[in-house]
């Protein structure tokens, strides 16, 4: 094989990955589902090759699971599960948020406060897709300047495991509308320097957001 041709599989490969990526996140496949290989080339009109390199860059991401010899299957959705991830998130964001308020500069202030400023334009006229971009781009401008790269891919992970379950779950205006409201509380206690005030409220944030997440579970999940 050329090196042309090693260079557009892997192109192929980042791109399936991606958009399965997304695909998994939104709900596109249910809870459980086995994949078949056959109907994703098909449907993404991809090669055996660089779909099979990215299905199995999803399992080890933790988004599917791989089954010896039976190919790839969606992995279930557990209260137990959940509940762990949440915790998980509570700690890493906590102490990613005090450490970017310690070393971020007034660049980074600029940038949240873009980027909160985005999200708050969003109403009822906004794509799913769009507020979802925004939201995530506003929680990584949060944590960025935390300067560990490894605390921010860990929590890069944990977002997407975490959204397999928010973005599948039934709506809550109520819940919504305080998540919203906190997202301008986490900004003021983050120019105000507060690293206290801050880590406590992303905790609770957090801890909200599971209850918008749990809705996605059925009464005989796990």
């Amino acid at each position: 094989m050329t090196k042309n041709a090693n260079q557009q599989g892997a192109t192929a490969s980042s791109r399936i990955f991606e958009v399965l990526r997304q695909d998994l996140l939104n709900g596109r496949f249910g809870a459980g589902e086995r994949l078949s290989i056959s109907a994703l080339k098909d449907t993404y009109q991809v090669g055996l090759s660089p779909l099979r390199e990215a299905l199995n860059r999803l399992a080890a991401y933790g988004l599917l699971r791989q089954e010896n010899q039976r190919g790839f299957r969606v992995l279930e959705l557990s209260r137990g599960e959940l509940d762990d991830i949440t915790e998980m998130r509570r700690q890493m964001e906590g102490m990613a948020i005090e450490r970017a308020i310690e070393h971020g500069d007034d660049e980074w202030e600029s940038q949240l406060l873009a980027a909160n400023h985005r999200l708050s334009l969003t109403d009822e006229s906004t794509s799913v897709n769009q507020w979802e971009f925004l939201h995530s781009r506003f929680h990584n401008a949060l944590v960025e300047p935390c300067g560990s790269v490894w605390l921010l891919r860990f929590i890069g992970q944990l977002h997407d495991q975490f959204d397999r379950y928010r973005r599948v779950a039934p709506g809550s205006p109520e819940l919504r509308g305080r998540l919203d409201a906190q997202h301008k509380e986490l900004v003021d206690l983050v120019l105000a320097r507060d690293r206290k005030g801050a880590r406590e409220l992303i905790e609770d944030h957090i801890t909200l957001s599971s209850q918008v997440a749990q809705l996605s579970l059925t009464p005989c999940s796990g």
